[in-house]
């Protein structure tokens, strides 16, 4: 089977031929996640793309000041679910267990059952992730009262970088769903407890 075909689920196969710079990024990625993904690939066909969404994605956010790498984790989780975006889903969620995520914070976060009531949630989560359901929301809505709580909760800085990562999450989720990319095998559903393994499917 030729690199063409490799992806018969795909909406559309990549380029058979590839310029340097992104073959060269794609090695990059390779040795990050341990995967060959398709969407860099099929982004070749419009490399300025491949290329802009790539600076997106090396520049985003995973620490900064008080929002910690397990404050994002949950951000990206959460839009990734509320997004219900296989792809995503299968790659934010991986090694969630390193953050000190439980199965019932991953309740939470799949809609299985009421944040307020996980106790393990510090109040800033449960703020963020709620912001990040909106922000992953259609029609959006951003009522008075979530945004007074954001601003009373964070600073300037922190809000910009939790509105830019849900919404690199989502930018990401429409793009992948749109091209048919299905997940890459970031995780075993068979680990997760209380996961809705229908979400992580193939689109």
């Amino acid at each position: 089977m030729n690199k063409a075909d490799a992806h018969p689920t795909a909406l559309i196969a990549p380029p058979r031929r590839l310029p340097i710079w992104l073959r060269l990024g794609l090695w990059v990625t390779r040795r990050v996640t341990g995967k060959d993904l398709l969407p860099p690939r099929l982004l070749a066909w419009y490399p300025k793309a491949a290329f802009s969404s790539g600076v997106m994605e090396a520049l985003v956010a995973h620490r900064d000041g008080q929002l910690n790498a397990r404050l994002l984790k949950l951000v990206r989780m959460q839009a990734s679910f509320s997004a219900a975006c296989p792809f995503c889903i299968d790659m934010n969620s991986s090694r969630f267990q390193q953050y000190n995520i439980t199965q019932t914070e991953l309740a939470a976060i799949q809609g299985l059952q009421d944040p307020a009531g996980v106790e393990s949630f510090s109040g800033r989560e449960r703020l963020a992730m709620e912001y990040a359901r909106h922000i992953s929301a259609t029609p959006l809505s951003f009522p008075a009262d979530l945004m007074n709580k954001m601003k009373s909760n964070f600073t300037e800085r922190e809000i910009v970088i939790l509105a830019t990562t849900a919404a690199q999450v989502n930018y990401w989720a429409r793009l992948i769903q749109a091209l048919g990319a299905p997940p890459a095998g970031f995780i075993d559903p068979m680990e997760w407890e209380s996961v809705d393994t229908g979400q992580l499917e193939s689109v």
